[in-house]
């Protein structure tokens, strides 16, 4: 059976598990997203959904500078507890993602943060392009979507690639610290600064 992307990202939103493990998912159970959402379960990916709705009002405001001081960046990341907060795999959890936003840059923290405008800019930018490239119009929708993913997998933090782990995304290190603590972890937001950069009002 094909997976297709919109089977992808409903198991996604469902669970909170990565792109490329809701694909796996969804091959192993062939495309029964009960079944998928199972195998996703037993290999303890789907656990951050179970603890997505309880209150994080607990962590840190993480501060990293590079370069120098050329490059820095604040992040808040949540938790439940005070304990937690205060744990070592909490604060280096923390500090990676600062470590991160410096490297890679990101605009937004989640997928649905991008507002649509943008998308739709990227979209006529793929159009424009498709089209100068003598592209058959029957594959725009393919080629917008796959700009749009590409788009989205460079500028949103929990989609990016993992400096240290290309495998591994944000979403999944953060899912990972979520079963290691046992609490509701978020990436609430960020801000990063470059040396001369101009930042959008």
């Amino acid at each position: 059976m094909v997976i297709t992307t919109d089977m992808i990202k409903q198991l996604r939103e469902a669970t909170a598990a990565g792109i490329l493990d809701c694909r796996k998912a969804l091959e192993a159970a062939d495309g029964d997203f009960n079944k998928a959402v199972d195998f996703l379960r037993e290999k303890g990916l789907a656990t951050a959904t179970k603890r997505a709705g309880r209150q994080a009002s607990e962590g840190v405001v993480e501060m990293y500078s590079h370069g120098g001081g050329r490059v820095g960046v604040m992040v808040e990341v949540n938790c439940e507890t005070d304990f937690v907060a205060r744990s070592e795999a909490f604060r280096q959890f923390a500090h990676e993602i600062a470590l991160q936003i410096a490297a890679t840059s990101p605009e937004y923290v989640q997928e649905a943060d991008v507002p649509q405008e943008v998308l739709d800019h990227e979209a006529q930018i793929a159009t424009a392009k498709a089209r100068e490239d003598g592209k058959p119009e029957a594959i725009f929708p393919r080629i917008i979507e796959g700009a749009n993913m590409k788009f989205k997998v460079e500028n949103v933090l929990m989609l990016q690639p993992y400096i240290r782990d290309e495998a591994v995304t944000i979403g999944q290190l953060l899912n990972d610290v979520v079963m290691k603590t046992g609490e509701n972890v978020i990436i609430r937001r960020f801000q990063r600064y470059g040396l001369g950069e101009t930042t959008a009002e």
